[in-house]
């Protein structure tokens, strides 16, 4: 079997083993801050600080959430490295941001963070601000969660169905979920542009 059809059977695997409950759960969720007045700050490295900052657009257009991440301003989190260190530069920017009990964190993550193996304690610092101001915490990540699903309020785990592709589908997949909540009927408010159009 060549590796595309191999790739492309994986990921209809991951499908047939996504907790689409979860992901309703997740939707509702986000739901209740959003119309609780709550905003969202949306946590990502790496690959998942793009894709944070396409989601924060999506939240705010499609589905009437005050969204924010800190990635879009590299001048601040670079600062905030330079000053705080990479562990503290999230956690630093919530507290500039003056995170709330009504706001929720959503963490893009791989791994979910784990401080014992030094891999993303910046969002293991991050979700200990929100637990610290009662802020609500979710997360779509990966492997076994980590720190993020232990922690999560609400949170979606992506299925391993390779151990050479964790990563890869993990991070699909992550865009594939946070389009399924920004169309979701508990959080879309506005109509998309290409539907809208006859």
């Amino acid at each position: 079997m060549s590796f595309s059809k191999t790739y492309l059977e994986e990921t209809q695997e991951v499908v047939r083993r996504i907790d689409s409950a979860g992901i309703d759960r997740l939707a509702e969720g986000l739901g209740r801050v959003r119309d609780g007045g709550g905003r969202l700050f949306i946590l990502g490295v790496g690959g998942s600080a793009g894709h944070a900052s396409h989601a924060v657009n999506d939240f705010r257009k499609i589905c009437g959430f005050e969204a924010y991440t800190p990635t879009d301003n590299v001048s601040e989190l670079t600062a905030r490295i330079n000053d705080d260190g990479w562990e503290g530069c999230l956690v630093e920017w919530l507290k500039g941001s003056h995170m709330r009990a009504n706001d929720a964190i959503l963490i893009f993550s791989v791994g979910g963070g784990n401080v014992e193996k030094n891999v993303s304690v910046n969002l293991v610092r991050a979700i200990d601000e929100a637990r610290r101001v009662g802020a609500k915490v979710f997360g779509i990540v990966g492997k076994d969660g980590g720190y993020t699903k232990k922690s999560a309020d609400e949170c979606v785990v992506i299925p391993v169905v390779s151990n050479d592709r964790i990563t890869p589908h993990t991070e699909g997949f992550c865009a594939v979920v946070w389009h399924l909540l920004v169309s979701h009927p508990a959080l879309k408010v506005t109509q998309t542009k290409w539907e809208s159009v006859r």
